[in-house]
């Protein structure tokens, strides 16, 4: 690695550091019991809104209510979703007349959204119309994104209230959630992106001269559409000029801001923020980067304020760091270290000597090598999906890093809200492993874990990593399923790997090498990104009322402290264990094996 590579990693630390505390203070507010400066200042919209719901603010919920009105709405927005793309083409808003969407590609699409994974088989340029794009994705980019938070809150609540049978209401959070923060926040990226080149109009697509004229070869085709064949059987072709070009529009910069806030991912264009009109500038690239771990960075300062110990959010964060930072580095020097069976070296060479300039494969040249192992570190860490590269162009072990931080669970920072529940599940577990070396009930926060908090937290570590184990095992035995894939060998079983994790741990980015825009994909995929969302949720819903019901135990000589350097090693310990025992096979089979068969 360069010096220049180490101080962009910095930098970007060092920024995103400084805009926790001001963030998580804010959000901390929002979520308040108690009025303050903030709620009061959209209390007056918020009512009105209450009011047109019928929702009444002081309606506290149990578990199984909150849970269920979480499931009852997302199923609605993925039934609206569904119904805009199979209907488009009657829609306004749609001047390249796109048509309908395949009935299994709307399905997958629909869940993708409603579940924040935003994983794309389309190509949104030449698939959805722009109403599609801002009726549908774009608003299940807010509401996927408000209910992460939603039930983080409620999580925490689970540890903060005492003797209570309710862990708040789900309409008010999400109303908070989208109202206070996601749109606010939404409002002032989308105007820096447009600065920088952003586009955001209702134009129709543009076709422009070339300043210089290209041929393109074209195979010919009979009446039934087969490739045309000469007498020595070669293929029959014919060169057309090229002098235009097609320029996409679109309100891109809308969506882009809330992909990225709301760790969704999904792109206006198919090139997602490689396009350089959805990430034009490298000032625009570190500000999406920023966006991503903006709102779950700021979510563990409010955490600590929520439970009254600053400290342990503080913690929680110092774990994400301590897990992400090594790896970052490890991905940008794989990639600086570039791909040694293009110069035929040795493992024992590669340590003395780099492929010149880097594997710059796949990468944009306006951010470069150091830009875009960052961004793939944090796009993947933080399950958004969105890529300012071609991940499927990543070395060996540099693809290796963005897969396994998928496989960790996405508590690396993870999704807005369900990122930090998720490392919440994990710290439950480490408690219990913590009481099991000195034969004492565990606690955390101030509440015992007991037997039915960690069957909700196993749940809820495990069921990713099942999801991924069974489904990678289903695509490769099924020829529909490897029939997709274009590479042969490891490679193409990384591919296969890197979609399932992509998918069960609702990330979104994929190995570009995979057709996975057909019915078996679709299909394996939804089911991956359906329950890997909803279950995880509605287990944590569940720890969370049996710990709102328990009384508060004070902490002891034999409690553990959750806030010290030796918590944080614990539990980042506990994280990469769990993923490691999982996905070491596999990825000794996909990754490592092309790494090793690379290096000779």
């Amino acid at each position: 690695m360069t010096t220049n590579d180490f101080l962009q990693i910095a930098l970007y630390l060092v920024v995103l550091l400084l805009l926790i505390k001001p963030v998580g203070s804010y959000m901390a507010l929002v979520f308040a019991d108690t009025p303050n400066r903030v709620t009061r200042f959209g209390g007056g919209i918020e009512r009105v809104l209450y009011r047109v719901a019928g929702v009444r603010q002081d309606d506290d919920m149990t578990w199984r209510r909150y849970a269920l009105a979480m499931l009852l709405f997302n199923m609605t927005g993925m039934l609206a979703v569904y119904i805009l793309q199979r209907t488009q083409q009657w829609l306004p808003l749609n001047p390249q007349h796109f048509g309908a969407v395949t009935p299994d590609s709307a399905i997958n699409t629909a869940i993708s959204f409603i579940s924040n994974t935003n994983w794309q088989g389309y190509g949104g340029e030449s698939t959805m119309s722009y109403l599609t794009q801002m009726l549908g994705l774009a608003v299940q980019n807010f509401l996927s994104a408000a209910t992460g938070i939603a039930v983080l809150i409620a999580v925490v609540r689970g540890f903060t209230r005492r003797s209570s049978l309710s862990i708040g209401n789900f309409w008010v959070d999400m109303t908070r959630s989208t109202l206070y923060i996601l749109l606010p926040f939404s409002l002032i990226l989308a105007l820096l992106l447009t600065s920088q080149g952003v586009v955001q109009n209702f134009k129709a697509y543009v076709d422009v001269p070339l300043t210089q004229h290209i041929t393109q070869v074209e195979q010919m085709k009979d009446a039934a559409g087969n490739v045309l064949k000469d007498a020595q059987g070669h293929d029959v072709t014919k060169e057309s000029p090229v002098d235009t070009q097609t320029l996409p529009m679109g309100p891109a910069a809308s969506q882009i801001a809330i992909k990225q806030l709301g760790t969704n991912g999904g792109g206006f264009f198919n090139a997602n923020s490689a396009h350089p009109y959805e990430n034009p500038t490298p000032f625009s690239n570190f500000l999406e980067m920023l966006a991503i771990f903006l709102i779950p960075g700021g979510l563990c300062y409010t955490f600590g304020s929520m439970v009254g110990d600053r400290r342990q959010g503080w913690a929680i964060l110092a774990t994400m760091l301590l897990i992400f930072i090594p790896l970052t580095i490890g991905a940008v020097a794989a990639e600086q270290a570039g791909n040694p069976a293009l110069h035929g070296l040795s493992i024992d060479q590669q340590a003395s000597t780099l492929q010149a300039g880097g594997n710059m494969e796949g990468k944009e040249t306006r951010f470069g090598i150091a830009a875009s192992g960052l961004f793939t570190a944090i796009t993947t860490a933080a399950s958004c999906g969105a890529v300012n590269n071609m991940h499927d162009s990543l070395t060996p072990l540099g693809g290796l890093v963005p897969m396994w931080l998928m496989q960790l669970g996405e508590v690396v920072f993870g999704g807005v809200g369900s990122g930090l529940y998720g490392m919440l599940a994990f710290a439950v577990v480490a408690v219990f492993i913590a009481g099991l070396m000195v034969g004492r009930t565990p606690e955390y926060l101030g509440k015992k874990i007991e037997a039915h908090e960690m069957k909700m937290a196993s749940l809820a570590v495990l069921v990713p990593c099942a999801l991924v184990v069974v489904c990678t095992a289903i695509a490769v035995m099924v020829p529909a399923g490897t029939a997709a894939v274009a590479n042969p060998g490891a490679h193409g079983f990384s591919e296969i790997l890197y979609a399932v994790s992509s998918a069960s741990n609702n990330n979104g980015s994929a190995f570009g090498g995979i057709s996975a825009n057909v019915p078996f994909w679709n299909v394996l995929l939804s089911v991956c990104m359906f329950f890997s969302r909803f279950l995880l949720a509605i287990a944590m819903l569940a720890m969370a009322g049996s710990l709102a019901a328990k009384r508060h135990v004070p902490p002891s000589a034999g409690t553990l402290p959750t806030h010290t350097p030796l918590f944080v090693t614990l539990l980042a310990c506990v994280v990469i264990v769990v993923g490691a025992l999982t996905f070491l096979p596999a990825l000794a089979l996909g990754p490592i094996a092309e790494f090793l068969m690379s290096a000779h």
